[in-house]
């Protein structure tokens, strides 16, 4: 029992040691703040942050971004520099999911960084823009 405690002791603290390690070492990011004008003040904004290994899959973060005369912010912090893509839709229904018709057309309104005008889902290439350290700040038009 002894042993046991002592083995459960000792991997503890060095999960704390190299947590430690790991947040004192990492490099400190930039903020990314996203403006969406919009005409409806239903529902909300869902925004989404990628990179290129889970552009369109589930995004390294995600925001909820309330409508406020006519515009959604929000901001993401401690983004460490890099190629990021943005891909938003405007949550009408408040369900926390894109609709989309029976032939797979969108019935919310949505929008990626770049503002590519587009007719088919996001491409990596047209949405991507390079993060540094210095803030960035986007209008995503849907």
């Amino acid at each position: 029992m002894k042993t046991l405690f002592l083995s459960i002791a000792l991997t503890f603290s060095s999960f704390i040691l190299s947590a430690q390690a790991i947040s004192e070492t990492s490099p400190e990011g930039t903020t990314i703040t996203i403006s969406v004008p919009v005409q409806s003040s239903e529902g909300n904004i869902v925004v989404g942050l990628y990179d290129q290994t889970n552009f369109m899959k589930n995004p390294s973060e995600g925001l909820t971004g309330e409508i406020i005369d006519g515009k959604a912010t929000v901001t993401f912090k401690d983004v460490v520099p890099g190629e990021y893509a943005i891909i938003l839709y405007h949550d009408k229904n408040l369900n926390k999911t894109m609709d989309f018709d029976y032939n797979g057309m969108p019935l919310e309104m949505y929008g990626m960084s770049n503002n590519p005008m587009s007719y088919g889902p996001p491409q990596w290439t047209d949405a991507k823009f390079e993060v540094v350290k210095t803030p960035i700040e986007l209008e995503v038009r849907m």
